[in-house]
């Protein structure tokens, strides 16, 4: 079974084949408070790891979401697209929540991202 990997701008991936699915963790979502509004990034955007790919407007502020890994991205979340269903980040950001999906161009990034007991470690060290 896949295993959730993270980035220290706390975004999730979940990596089947060439494919990563992207969200945010629980924190950033807990950080954000209530999600008002996903901007998605186009199909076909060809993006490198750390560069900004979309943006999540919340009630308390808008925070940039930074590609876990270089790739293009395939396949967006159309289901987040108006207040009420953007809803779900806040209520499933490990699932349903999920943002857009990459066709990963350089596999050995992923070894740069933290496993879960090490995304926690990271949170706690503050």
């Amino acid at each position: 079974m896949a295993e959730y990997l993270y980035s220290k701008d706390h975004e999730w991936v979940l990596q089947e084949d060439n494919l990563a699915t992207v969200g945010i963790s629980e924190f950033a979502q807990e950080e954000l408070g209530e999600i008002a509004f996903v901007e998605l990034p186009e199909l076909g955007t060809v993006v490198k790891q750390g560069e900004a790919v979309c943006s999540i407007d919340s009630l308390k502020s808008t925070s940039e979401i930074y590609a876990p890994v270089s790739g293009t991205v395939i396949r967006i979340n159309d289901s987040l697209s108006d207040e009420k269903s953007c809803a779900v980040i806040n209520t499933d950001p490990l699932g349903r929540g999920w943002l857009f999906v990459l066709k990963i161009s350089n596999a050995a990034e992923l070894e740069g991202l933290l496993t879960r007991e090490a995304y926690n470690r990271y949170l706690e060290s503050g």
